[in-house]
């Protein structure tokens, strides 16, 4: 098991939380809650809105709990059930779903649940090549309701969410794909941005940096497994 699966295994397990050397708090994995908040506070957003795709879990890991804690609310979509209830129930003030974020006319799809639930994956070819490391095995596989991300916006949003954080195995660069930037211009995303290995052979999936480029979104962070993507225009005239 290589080090970044490590560290994710034991946040999941052990620490709801990471405080920092300057004692602000973070729930996110290489502290993306706290790049995030830096930056919508520079935007002069005060209590931004979120759609945070494969939610995971209410706290730990969580890039949107910060903002829960201070007020904001948003919308959680987890497809695993189990995983779904434990949101629900902890994050009252959100709306959560159990669905999956569609990227097709497909209204419902095959879901990998994994050995370890953070790789649960829609993914296929995703699922059985984690299944050929000895740690994980497909544990089950269960159907669930998709729901396009443009839909999920238009439904559940005024406009769009100021931050959107995805994270769903392998399918993170087809949901982007899928996204009607021209109509919706969230002020940030959040995106996984490193495959998974547990032989250290993990590389960064450059072509979701270059499309979110070619989007009108300039890299403002990434901390190796997450980049953070900036609305060129709205960062540059702030």
């Amino acid at each position: 098991m290589n080090l970044f699966n490590s560290i994710k295994t034991h946040l999941v397990n052990h620490l709801p939380k990471i405080v920092n050397r300057s004692g602000k708090v973070s729930y996110s994995q290489s502290g993306e809650d706290l790049i995030v908040d830096y930056i919508m506070s520079g935007l002069k957003i005060s209590q931004p809105s979120y759609l945070d795709i494969g939610a995971h879990h209410p706290i730990a890991l969580s890039n949107t709990y910060l903002f829960y804690q201070k007020g904001c609310k948003g919308v959680c979509i987890e497809p695993d059930p189990l995983l779904h209830s434990q949101i629900k129930k902890t994050r009252k003030r959100d709306i959560c779903l159990n669905v999956g974020a569609g990227i097709s006319h497909e209204t419902s799809a095959d879901f990998f649940v994994m050995t370890s639930k953070t790789l649960n994956t829609f993914s296929r070819d995703e699922a059985e090549r984690y299944q050929k490391y000895k740690n994980q095995k497909i544990e089950h596989i269960i159907q669930v309701p998709l729901i396009p991300i443009n839909e999920i916006i238009s439904d559940y949003f005024s406009f769009y969410p100021n931050f959107i954080s995805l994270d769903v195995e392998g399918l993170d660069f087809a949901i982007l794909q899928s996204l009607d930037f021209k109509k919706y211009r969230p002020e940030v995303f959040c995106v996984e941005t490193l495959t998974y290995t547990e032989d250290n052979t993990e590389t960064k999936i450059q072509e979701i940096i270059e499309f979110m480029i070619s989007k009108g979104y300039m890299a403002y962070a990434d901390t190796y497994i997450n980049t953070i993507f900036v609305e060129e225009n709205i960062w540059k005239n702030r």
